[in-house]
């Protein structure tokens, strides 16, 4: 199954693949790496028992990508353990890692797609033209049911921050 018509980039309208998860449905699973002295693994279940936001972005080497996990990493950073905060690209786990060193970032968690693309194909989120994940942001309670998603238009735009924030406070 694919989306046609939710999204646009740099105004070209552009697929979406699998099926759209809507607002009450319970997160589908997922395995993602970061690395950490070597690649882990971080799972939904590893989520649970906070709220989550999962900041979804096509590469952290673009400047929209780069400005959104800077932005959530600062907002986030007065909630403290109070939230799980994970942004999600299908970059090279080093990369994520690099990236976050340089530029501060440690209040939000890098996670990568790259190995199986299955978080991007089960949540909806891949790009079928340029096999990366579309920007999005999503928000879980604790139990990890989806409380918030916007799936942005316009790749190259930005996110709602302040609805997203809102929706992850609610979710407390």
């Amino acid at each position: 199954m694919s989306q046609t018509g939710v999204i646009t980039f740099k105004g070209n309208p552009m697929t979406l693949a699998g099926k759209p998860l809507a607002v009450g449905e319970t997160a589908p699973a997922f395995v993602l790496h970061y690395a950490d002295g070597g690649l882990k693994t971080l799972t939904l279940d590893d989520l649970k028992g906070k709220p989550t936001i999962l900041s979804v972005v096509p590469s952290l080497d673009t400047p929209t990508c780069a400005t959104q996990t800077k932005r959530f990493n600062e907002e986030l950073a007065a909630l403290g353990d109070k939230v799980n905060s994970v942004t999600v690209s299908r970059d090279l786990p080093f990369a994520q890692a690099r990236f976050c060193g340089a530029e501060g970032i440690g209040c939000i968690r890098t996670a990568s797609d790259y190995q199986t693309h299955a978080f991007g194909d089960d949540y909806g989120l891949t790009i079928e033209e340029l096999k990366l994940l579309t920007r999005a942001v999503i928000v879980l309670d604790s139990t990890g049911k989806i409380t918030y998603q916007q799936i942005v238009g316009e790749v190259t735009e930005e996110p709602d921050y302040a609805a997203a924030l809102d929706a992850l406070r609610a979710a407390s």
